[in-house]
């Protein structure tokens, strides 16, 4: 198969509709040149020049952009295609934005952070993912990712190497990533890294060229296979520096240096194109800069590969247009065979063939009492710490192990529990009513000296206790029958700070003296959501139940006027004058009844989609309403019983709480802080809401690193300054208030 190319135009208010023209197809593009006047009648220069090509993306979006050039490319990637996209054309066409994109704008990212979302939400667990990213700047190999990046100086030399699976660069780091943000962390980090300048036609001009490069590996699906069979891939994404003419640019010193590099290495790259081209030539020039040499396996091998060129439509660059639509109509020439990678473990797969060639030595019988005997045997042992592992050859096997497993913690627990009753009396924890009795009698068996709930336990089995695990608040919260549970109990009276108890109440008392006094509004809303949502879920299994019994009486009514046709065939049909046929009055009324059962059953349907619709919606608003009383009655619970005294007294409005007095337990138990809230703020009304929060939150964490860099630099300067640091204000003289 051949290189897909396709042709991007850069938007522009001064686009020339004379020259440039479009074929109805949008795979083909016209250019026409006027003839100069001034060389004279005899001008045989060619004046129009047709190009065909995959794609026209003309006033098209970031969005359609990827879709048509990138989406499928990187869907075969994930199934063990390599792949290469190549964005080629003058400098300020729109290249780096189309690779790149807006990195403030979640809507216009360009093509990698596409790539990058695309690879993590079609990946399973068994995917891996790393990432590099190459920059050639000046014929030198730079590691954007390299910690030393910033200073734009390598330690660790860089080369590209060949070898039998392909060509990669000595020296390049490759991150592993297990998530979206991850990956778009080390894109974001290594764009800050790139080298660009200003000139004429562009104020932000890439003076390198960039390869971003995804690296997939997923191994088979199949548990069989799971160690034996390995895709592996990898997408690389260029973005190629634009050529210049310095008449137009007008670079001087270090940029003029930058474009001569650039321009000579696009041409060697267009040089290796035409040889490619070319079914007659023996040698390949790839070795003539890091460029070619890097895209060995892009131009020359095993790749699917695409080609964006990016074109200005102004009529001051048709020149420049003309140059790089040549450039895509070269490289199509080529063809690539893309495969497959498929690999093996050799060893790994002789022993699972070896297992397969023994499998007909394992019996599916019934295991005898020695087999069972032998199970339980070693299952006592690894329970024990006897043995690691418990021999396992067939289904029948494991299910033995299971139902031993099974036995010996039923034995357990009849052991733990006789062995409670014979020293304990045993009540149930859910009586309220009880507990509170028992706390009044015996108010400091609950606790222990240091004040930690001991689950009442009692010494001695005259004392009445309680043996259950502390009720916990997040199950009270989850159990529906909280709310019977709430009108049982009495309101107990607010407790004064002179009436403090000495030990703190059990947490289920505590929650309901919550639940009556700061928490009764955020309850009381709970109690409400939770009604709608019970009305709403009821409202559903009705409607349900009336579209089934509406289904079964249109069925009955099709079996009645299949069986009515047929009798009617059976008894010859009757047909008026205009040839249509003439049915009676009882099936007539079948098909009316059918028509209003089947107007009935969308009308139902389409209720029943609305009230999932509200049942969703409702759950959220319950989950929600749940978590937020869950969570302040932790913290009117901490502050309320478990804070010291004077530390209380210090966290009132107006009291003398200085840095260093909240305790430890205090400050855990504290909501979420500004910036907390400020990013979950942020992810509920992000513009494309949730798909952009891994976008947003890379961005954001870069730019804070930025930031964080930035002052620790400045930092450094002001220290290395000898002397006072002279500060706003200081360092002049004194002046005083005249008092008049």
């Amino acid at each position: 198969m051949g290189v897909c190319t396709f042709v991007r135009v850069k938007p522009t208010a001064d686009f020339a509709q004379d020259m440039i023209k479009f074929g109805p197809d949008n795979k083909s593009i016209d250019i026409y040149i006027k003839k100069d006047a001034k060389k004279g009648v005899v001008n045989n220069r060619q004046t129009a020049w047709s190009f065909r090509l995959d794609g026209v993306l003309h006033n098209t979006s970031q969005e359609l952009a990827y879709e048509t050039v990138a989406e499928k490319l990187v869907s075969e990637a994930l199934i063990g295609y390599n792949g290469t996209i190549m964005c080629y054309g003058q400098t300020g066409a729109g290249k780096t934005y189309t690779m790149m994109g807006a990195t403030a704008d979640y809507k216009h990212r360009g093509i990698i952070p596409r790539a990058i979302q695309q690879v993590f939400r079609a990946s399973a667990h068994s995917v891996r993912v790393r990432i590099s990213y190459l920059e050639i700047y000046n014929e030198t190999l730079l590691d954007l990712l390299s910690p030393t990046m910033s200073s734009r100086n390598c330690d660790v030399p860089m080369a590209v190497v060949d070898c039998p699976q392909g060509v990669y660069v000595k020296g390049l780091s490759i991150h592993s990533v297990s998530h979206e943000e991850d990956a778009l962390n080390l894109f974001f980090e290594g764009e800050t890294n790139r080298a660009i300048a200003e000139h004429t036609l562009n104020k932000n001009s890439s003076r390198s060229h960039c390869i971003f490069t995804i690296y997939i590996e997923v191994r088979s699906r199949f548990r069989v296979f799971s160690d034996v069979k390995c895709v592996n891939s990898k997408i690389n994404l260029i973005d190629l520096a634009g050529s210049e003419r310095l008449s137009k640019t007008r670079s001087e010193g270090q940029v003029l240096k930058e474009a001569m590099y650039i321009n000579k290495s696009l041409s060697f790259l267009e040089q290796l194109i035409i040889a490619l081209a070319d079914p007659k030539r023996d040698h390949m020039p790839f070795r003539q800069s890091k460029l070619t040499h890097v895209l060995k396996d892009s131009l020359g091998g095993n790749c699917n590969t695409v080609l964006v060129a990016n074109i200005c439509g102004e009529a001051a660059h048709v020149e420049e247009t003309l140059s790089s639509l040549r450039f895509a109509t070269r490289i199509k020439w080529i063809t690539t065979e893309p495969v497959i990678n498929e690999t093996y473990d050799q060893e790994v797969w002789r022993e699972w063939e070896w297992k397969m060639v023994n499998r007909s030595l394992v019996t599916y019988d019934p295991l005898t009492d020695i087999q069972k005997a032998e199970i339980k045997s070693q299952v006592h042992n690894y329970l024990k710490g006897d043995i690691d592992e418990i021999d396992i050859v067939n289904v029948r096997q494991v299910q033995e192990v299971f139902k031993q497993f099974k036995l010996t913690l039923s034995q357990q627990e009849h052991k733990v529990e006789a062995r409670l009753r014979s020293k304990y009396t045993l009540i149930d924890k859910n009586d309220f009513a009880a507990v509170a009795a028992i706390q009044k009698v015996m108010p400091g068996i609950w606790t222990s000296p240091s004040g930690r709930d001991l689950g009442g336990v009692l010494p001695s089995k005259s004392q009445v206790i309680n043996f259950t695990k502390d009720l916990d608040v997040k199950e009270e919260a989850r159990n529906p029958d909280t709310a019977n549970i709430d009108t049982e109990l009495s309101k107990p009276a607010p407790m004064e700070d002179s009436q403090r108890p000495s030990s703190p109440p059990s947490k289920p008392v505590a929650f309901k003296q919550f639940k009556e006094e700061c928490g009764s509004e955020i309850s009381r809303i709970f109690k409400e959501n939770k009604s709608i949502l019970l009305a709403r879920k009821k409202r559903s299994n009705t409607v349900a139940q009336r579209i089934n019994f509406i289904k079964r009486e249109m069925e009955g009514i099709q079996e009645a006027l299949e069986a009515q046709k047929w009798e009617r065939c059976q008894q010859g049909e009757y047909v008026d004058e205009k040839g249509q046929i003439i049915i009676d009055e009882k099936e007539f009324s079948l098909i009316m009844k059918l028509k209003d059962l089947k107007e009935e059953y969308r009308s139902g349907y389409a209720e029943l989609q609305d009230l999932k619709a509200e049942i969703q919606y409702c759950q959220h608003l319950v989950n929600r309403c749940r978590n937020r009383l869950i969570s302040e009655f932790e913290i009117w619970y901490n502050e309320s019983f478990l804070i010291p005294e004077d530390v209380r007294e210090a966290l009132k409005p107006g009291g003398n709480i200085r840095p260093g007095m909240i305790p430890m337990n205090r400050v855990m138990c504290l909501e979420e802080d500004e910036q907390d809230r400020f990013e979950r703020m942020q992810e509920t009304t992000l513009p494309a809401c949730p798909a952009s929060v891994s976008f947003y939150r890379a961005k954001m964490k870069m730019d804070q690193k930025h930031m964080y860099t930035r002052t620790m630099s400045a930092l450094e300067k002001i220290h290395k300054k000898p002397g006072l640091i002279t500060a706003g204000g200081k360092n002049k003289p004194l002046s005083f208030l005249h008092v008049t």
